[in-house]
């Protein structure tokens, strides 16, 4: 099986170092860039399986870099996982509105480090959901080309923005708590708060327009997918 690509976006050389050392020692094959053009120029030649990203560097803010990597389709659906001296919960927030699968604080151990990426791939590469397509009025998924249409226009969304809807729509009807989706999406990672949840369901709501409509707040509880009844 090859080696999972890791791209390290890291502008200071001896943090860089570190963790490349780490990387490479856990079996990835680690590719480095220091700013965020040569970040997005490496993201599209290489196709990484993973990028791990800086937030402060010299040319452009993380949080550009990971909002530009959204857009691109080549990039869209690769997880990112932000590294950042920032610790506190507004940018905490901001970094995962801008599309960041995980955000983890520089303070963290080279473990912690490796046990978030392993968390991370290992949701992208088996979910334990049906890989059959599924259907809602309009709306419709496939698991197996991790592909969001709705109303025959597809719907650009990010690998953990399509595991979340997947894990909606295929308990479609049943309330999904905050603590159950932390679980079953994001694995529960460290440092994860259900404030998390609630980001990242605004955000594929808005990505979904019209459909987006078919998640609800169930008040108190979680949420919950519910499709227009046929008329």
């Amino acid at each position: 099986m090859r080696q999972h690509r890791i791209l390290l976006v890291e502008d200071e050389a001896d943090v860089a170092d570190m963790i490349a050392t780490h990387l490479r020692i856990a079996g990835y094959e680690t590719r480095r860039a220091d700013s965020g053009s040569q970040a997005l120029l490496a993201a599209r030649k290489s196709c990484p399986d993973l990028v791990l990203l800086d937030i402060m560097l010299p040319d452009m803010s993380g949080f550009e870099v990971c909002r530009l990597l959204r857009e691109r389709p080549e990039s869209a659906s690769i997880p990112i996982i932000v590294l950042s001296a920032r610790g506190e919960d507004a940018d905490r927030i901001r970094g995962l509105e801008s599309g960041a699968d995980d955000y983890i604080v520089k303070t963290a151990s080279p473990k912690e480090i490796l046990l978030r990426i392993q968390a991370v791939l290992r949701r992208v590469r088996s979910d334990g959901l049906p890989l059959a397509p599924l259907k809602a009025d309009r709306l419709e998924i496939d698991p197996g080309a991790r592909r969001v249409h709705f109303k025959g226009r597809e719907i650009p969304v990010t690998a953990l923005e399509f595991r979340l809807l997947h894990t909606l729509m295929a308990r479609s009807g049943r309330v999904q708590t905050r603590e159950i989706l932390l679980r079953d999406v994001w694995g529960a990672s460290p440092d994860m708060t259900t404030r998390t949840v609630d980001t990242h369901v605004k955000r594929l709501r808005e990505k979904l327009g019209e459909a987006g409509t078919y998640i609800t707040t169930v008040r108190g509880a979680g949420y919950r997918f519910e499709p227009p009844k046929p008329a």
